[in-house]
């Protein structure tokens, strides 16, 4: 007699114990395969174990399947069915003491009883059923059946495998966002200080710098004003001088010309001055002659002149008192032109005289004017750049303030944009726990499936 016995165990869980074991026993033809799931005994919390344990005989008329489900605090239940027997029961089981019971009918191995301790080795029972030798007859679809059933329990093994290790890990991520959960929830979140203050000191300041550039502006404005007031004044007091130098100028023009043509007078005057002199002269020189004639002829004619009267006539002292009268005459129209022509020249002189001191006055009054009027093309330049200065000023301040506005909107937007994002992440947080929430739950109601199919599937 020739007893083979394998066993495999191929999975284990903390906190959940899943374990598979095969069992061949060769009785004269006789093959036995045992599935069983292992939970560890004494374990507290109500953990569930699930345990699949089949027989097959070869020549025998059917599968013995049993099936354990062992939930408790310090122990669980088992229970199982034989084809050649009635179901047996085994438990509970704790740690108070050995309790079997085992009506007939019972699995053996598969109902025996373990305590609550789970120490020691202890004894392997052996039903004698099972030794005794069966028929020889082999049913080939008996074996497929048998084949296909084994295949199948083996995919199925495999596939409930895996589903446990992503229950494992499934497990693992919610005890991970738990974790997360419990030290978000912890954790102390500081008071949120409200930005709202910062905003409203920044845009007051910048009402205030708003304002004294307003104010500034308006004193630039009116000082402008004045200024253009000033130069307006000045420029009529330029234009007037203007005027008044150019009536200076026409009123010179028309001395000059006035000069001139008493000028171009007197020259006429002092040349019929030369030639009154001139003719004077020559008739001078010509009664001269006539009267040194009239001398020579009267010496030498002898002139008898009888006077009725009796009164005598002295020619010689006619022709001189002619002759004097004469030249009375010619030195009294001679002294009277050259007074009169003194006259006008002097009078000429005295107007030359206060034509040019009025022309030097003039002259002066419009260098001075000239020099005011450069002075104040001076000084309205000045003005003039120290008004596109303030005003340069002003709209670099005013841009300053639209750039500095303009930057404190563009950050509260920022702000407002990130904390929606915040906002936008939390709620995005949320609904991925919550996912993961109602996949643990399908999961665990997928758990809950197959423990009821697999119960199912052991029961029968």
């Amino acid at each position: 007699m020739t007893h083979q016995v394998s066993a495999s165990r191929n999975a284990f869980l903390r906190g959940r114990g899943f374990s598979s074991v095969s069992a061949l026993g060769g009785f004269s033809g006789q093959r036995t395969y045992v599935a069983s799931a292992y939970h560890p005994m004494g374990s507290r919390g109500g953990v569930h174990g699930f345990s699949s344990q089949s027989l097959s005989n070869i020549g025998g008329r059917g599968r013995i399947a049993t099936g354990g489900y062992e939930p408790g605090y310090y122990g669980g239940y088992n229970y199982g069915c034989a084809t050649h027997g009635s179901p047996a029961f085994v438990g509970p089981m704790g740690h108070y003491g050995p309790r079997v019971y085992d009506p007939t009918g019972s699995c053996g191995i598969f109902g025996g009883y373990s305590n609550g301790r789970g120490d020691g080795i202890h004894g392997v029972r052996i039903n004698e059923k099972l030794l005794k030798p069966l028929p020889v007859g082999v049913d080939p679809q008996e074996h497929i059946l048998r084949d296909h059933e084994r295949e199948e329990m083996k995919n199925l093994n495999n596939e409930f495998a895996s589903f446990i290790d992503k229950v494992r890990n499934l497990e693992l991520q919610n005890k991970v966002l738990e974790t997360k959960w419990n030290l978000l929830q912890e954790q102390v979140i500081p008071a949120k200080k409200s930005l709202e203050p910062c905003y409203n000191n920044f845009i007051n300041n910048m009402r205030k710098e708003l304002e004294c550039l307003l104010n500034t502006q308006d004193h630039l404005k009116n000082e402008n004003a004045a200024i253009e007031q000033v130069v307006e004044d000045i420029k009529c007091k330029y234009e007037q001088e203007v005027k008044r130098r150019t009536d200076a100028e026409n009123e010179f023009v028309l001395l000059k010309k006035d000069v001139d043509s008493i000028s171009l007078s007197k020259s006429e005057l002092e040349g019929k001055v030369r030639l009154l002199s001139g003719e004077l002269e020559f008739r001078s020189g010509i009664y001269a002659e006539e009267l040194a004639q009239l001398g020579n002829n009267v010496h030498d004619t002898n002139i008898l002149l009888q006077m009725d009267n009796s009164r005598d006539l002295d020619i010689d002292c006619i022709i001189k008192n002619v002759e004097a009268w004469y030249q009375n005459v010619a030195q009294g129209s001679k002294e009277e032109v050259n007074a009169f022509y003194e006259n006008r020249f002097q009078e000429l002189q005295q107007q030359r005289g206060k034509y040019s001191q009025t022309l030097k006055i003039n002259q002066q009054e419009i260098a001075d004017l000239t020099r005011l009027v450069h002075k104040l093309q001076s000084e309205f330049d000045i003005i003039k750049k120290q008004v596109n200065a303030f005003q340069t000023s002003i709209c670099e301040v005013e841009q300053h303030g639209d750039c500095t506005l303009k930057d404190a909107r563009d950050k509260h937007i920022d702000l407002q944009t990130a904390v929606q994002k915040a906002k936008d992440d939390l709620a995005r947080l949320l609904r991925d726990y919550q996912e993961l929430l109602n996949t643990k739950l399908a999961l665990d109601i997928e758990i809950a499936t197959y423990k009821t199919l697999l119960e199912g599937e052991e029961s029968r």
